[in-house]
């Protein structure tokens, strides 16, 4: 971690936070738990951050996975795969990346990928979602 970037963030279980206002997210959020708890938490905390940095935040079931608008317009994508959960960013050639842990060589696009809850932290989930808008 580059001196002075504090990433940290507290994450907490889906009950205690918002639920979605949309019933497809609120599906898609239920059988991810049964499919894989462990990506299921890193997902769910992610939502949680980006909730949190973005209230007015509208979330649609998109592309597979959930994505995150404001104004109509989108701005980051959360994902399920086999081994790791992608959090993608519509400008992410556009952030600061002092660790260089930010993927993708697109145009605009760059994402992360979560193995772990563990993850979420160390790779800085908050520190680029706060750029994601």
């Amino acid at each position: 971690m580059a001196a002075g970037i504090h990433y940290g963030t507290k994450i907490r279980h889906m009950n205690s936070m918002k639920k979605p206002e949309n019933v497809a997210v609120q599906k898609f959020l239920d059988e991810i738990e049964l499919i894989d708890a462990e990506k299921a938490d890193a997902l769910i905390g992610i939502r949680e951050i980006i909730l949190n940095h973005f209230p007015k935040t509208d979330e649609r079931i998109m592309y597979g996975g959930i994505v995150f608008f404001l104004d109509d317009e989108m701005y980051s994508g959360l994902f399920l795969n086999k081994k790791h959960v992608t959090l993608e960013f519509s400008r992410g050639f556009l952030m600061e990346d002092p660790n260089r842990v930010l993927e993708g060589k697109g145009k605009y696009r760059r994402h992360l990928k979560i193995l772990t809850k563990d993850d979420v932290l160390s790779k800085g989930v908050s520190f680029f979602v706060k750029q994601a808008v």
